[in-house]
């Protein structure tokens, strides 16, 4: 019995994870037709003439954004099959309560992407080249490197965004409450600081700020969002006898 119970889950694994890599694939292969689309995305910090060193650079770089962006484009199949894997294991309210979750979790990787890109990007490139044009080097930027330079602040500012949902949801289940996090806040600014010195791609102080200080006010923000929505839920009691 036991074993048919694994047989049953492994198979509804397989074929879940069957579903997501063929919508990756998929994703890849529509994203790739649509590179010159993305690459110019990627431009847009620091809009200049890229270059590339080797006859395949170029190629290697619309493999790297389509599958950058297949990923992206994957993640809420991904998020959906893991949980249509788990909701027969929750009650009716747990399954529920799941979906906002989801959507806000959505909505603050996208707006960590779009900051990203729109402001801490065209800081940091602005600034590396600046300091590049004052040693008198002309700058030749590479369209691999580039893109592996940009996809890294992309991706940590996409992941950093979370943080203020994490907190709140830490602080519903009981593990966390504002008053810690307020007590632990030097604590927290010297980890940001040490993660931003690992995170940065870059070891300038520069760069530095930009990664460290936007962690610090999310921080801030998920204080105020555990104050305002991170009271512990209530378990139900049990009718006395």
């Amino acid at each position: 019995m036991i074993g048919e119970f694994l047989t049953r889950h492994i198979t509804a694994i397989r074929k879940r994870i069957y579903t997501v890599v063929g919508f990756l694939a998929i994703t890849f292969a529509l994203c790739f037709l649509f590179a010159d689309i993305i690459i110019a995305w990627f431009r847009r910090p620091l809009p200049t003439d890229l270059v590339f060193y080797g006859p395949a650079e170029a190629l290697f770089a619309a493999i790297k954004v389509a599958f950058f962006a297949a990923i992206l484009l994957t993640l809420p199949v991904l998020i959906y099959q893991i949980w249509k894997f788990f909701e027969p294991a929750l009650l009716s309210h747990e399954q529920l309560a799941v979906f906002p979750y989801i959507a806000i979790a959505t909505l603050l990787f996208i707006t960590g992407l779009l900051i990203c890109n729109t402001i801490i990007l065209p800081l940091a490139l602005e600034y590396l080249v600046a300091q590049g044009e004052k040693l008198e080097f002309v700058p030749a930027l590479a369209v691999g490197q580039y893109i592996d330079f940009n996809a890294k602040f992309l991706l940590v500012f996409g992941v950093a965004f979370e943080l203020p949902l994490v907190m709140t949801m830490l602080a519903r289940i009981g593990i966390l409450t504002a008053d810690v996090l307020t007590r632990f806040r030097k604590h927290a600014i010297l980890i940001f600081f040490l993660l931003a010195t690992i995170m940065t791609p870059t070891p300038d102080a520069f760069n530095l700020m930009l990664m460290a200080v936007p962690l610090i006010l999310l921080y801030e923000v998920g204080i105020v969002s555990v104050r305002l929505w991170g009271k512990p839920l209530e378990t139900p009691q049990k009718n006395a006898l």
